[in-house]
């Protein structure tokens, strides 16, 4: 048998929605490759390469993707009868996913409710409010000694402490990898301030889903506010993935004192009346980089922006990152910072994100140097020859801490 193969353009099926998976074949995603031999020189001109192939089923795939291929359409009606059906049985099935996620949100509110003296435990030893039990320390020297076996107890004579734990959350915020790349050195003055944050649900009643930040300050020489909020709205149904999706945020307007609005920079310029010729020195303000721009949240587009012709491709890719970004951080103080905050006081936390990290890099390694090439002249080339991404919609929010990853056995467990 000879070790060469011929394949002719015209031996290939037509791909349609039934005979080809909407997705790449594990080829595209640098995974295994199946053996093709060379095709011989002589038949050039008449034959296709197997990667040629392939990019023409491709090609033709991405023109069938969300078209009819006439499938359907040709079915004897007794048979479409029962595709209704199944749609119809689909919508049931969609109303008990609903209900379900919002049991599971139900739960979470429960749980919520409490830990809620927990939290003021903490922060009343935070504050100074309160002194610690020798029982509560036992228990957490307990639970550093199992952590690190070179822990050395705390003498039993050590005295207490009036002042509580000095910029506590502070530290607890700046220790998280994604909010310290956020808070300035002109943050942190301000945020020495601020004395507890806590994630409270939505009532039942309120026609959308969602959960509220609040972050408590003492009184301070930047704002007026005492309790800045953030809160995050999802969408009342459920998405197609079965999990809530994050409609939009709503932030505090902060009340800042003169001169010190901290997501503003002041600068001094020359201004010359072109009939007096008299110069004059104006103070403008400009926009800039503030952990305090985190409630003022960018507002998604209208539905149909794009189309409409409201709004650029490129803007609204940049708008939906920024999305993005709001609510990755939202969802990350709720569910790690709040609950967590004394690890990532201490720097505990850290040891957990660096092993999520060593996780990504070793699916990295999975992949083929040829794959690795490519994305390395990917990731080298400049902003303007990246292609713009087609928007994705909204960030997909969860009904809370884990939701995505939850099943109903695990609830009923609960």
């Amino acid at each position: 048998m000879s070790s060469n193969v011929a394949i002719k353009e015209g031996d290939i099926t037509a791909p349609t929605p039934q005979n080809t998976p909407l997705t790449h074949a594990p080829i595209a995603g640098g995974l295994s490759r199946p053996t093709v031999p060379d095709i011989s020189e002589d038949n050039e001109d008449e034959e296709i390469s197997a990667a040629d192939m392939l990019g023409l089923v491709h090609g033709r795939l991405a023109n069938l993707i969300g078209k009819s291929s006439g499938y359907i359409e040709s079915l004897p009606v007794e048979v479409k009868r029962n595709i209704e059906a199944l749609k119809g049985v689909q919508v049931k099935q969609n109303e008990l996913q609903n209900q379900y996620k919002r049991e599971c949100l139900e739960l979470e509110k429960k749980y919520s409710e409490l830990q809620k003296p927990l939290y003021e435990r903490r922060f009343a030893i935070v504050t100074g409010a309160a002194q610690p039990t020798p029982e509560e320390i036992e228990a957490g020297e307990a639970a550093s000694q199992k952590e690190n076996h070179d822990y050395v107890p705390l003498p039993k004579d050590a005295p207490e402490s009036k002042s509580g734990i000095p910029e506590f959350w502070l530290t607890a915020l700046r220790n998280h990898i994604g909010l310290s790349e956020i808070i300035t050195d002109r943050d942190a003055e301000a945020l020495k301030f601020l004395t507890d944050i806590r994630c409270s649900y939505l009532p039942t009643t309120d026609p959308k889903p969602g959960y509220k930040l609040t972050f408590h300050f003492t009184s301070n020489e930047y704002f007026e506010n005492e309790v800045l909020e953030k809160t995050y709205l999802y969408q009342e149904e459920v998405g197609y993935s079965g999990d809530f999706v994050y409609d939009r945020a709503i932030g505090t307007e902060i009340k800042w004192k003169e001169d010190k609005d901290l997501t503003k920079e002041f600068e001094i310029k020359k201004q010359r009346n072109k009939n007096t010729n008299r110069t004059r020195l104006v103070r403008k303000a400009r926009p800039t980089d503030s952990f305090f721009n985190f409630f003022s949240p960018p507002v998604p587009p209208a539905e149909g922006a794009l189309e409409n012709g409201d709004i650029e491709e490129e803007e609204l890719f940049d708008l939906e990152q920024k999305l993005e970004i709001d609510y990755q951080i939202g969802e990350d103080i709720k569910e790690k910072v709040i609950p967590k905050a004394v690890d990532y006081f201490t720097g505990h936390a850290l040891e957990y994100e660096d092993m999520d990290d060593d996780d990504e890099d070793l699916d990295d390694d999975d992949d083929d140097d040829e794959s690795g090439e490519e994305r390395f002249e990917e990731d080298s080339e400049s902003d303007e020859d990246v292609p713009v991404a087609k928007r994705r919609g909204p960030p997909r929010g969860r009904g809370g801490a884990g939701a995505a990853n939850t099943n109903p056995e695990e609830c009923k467990q609960q």
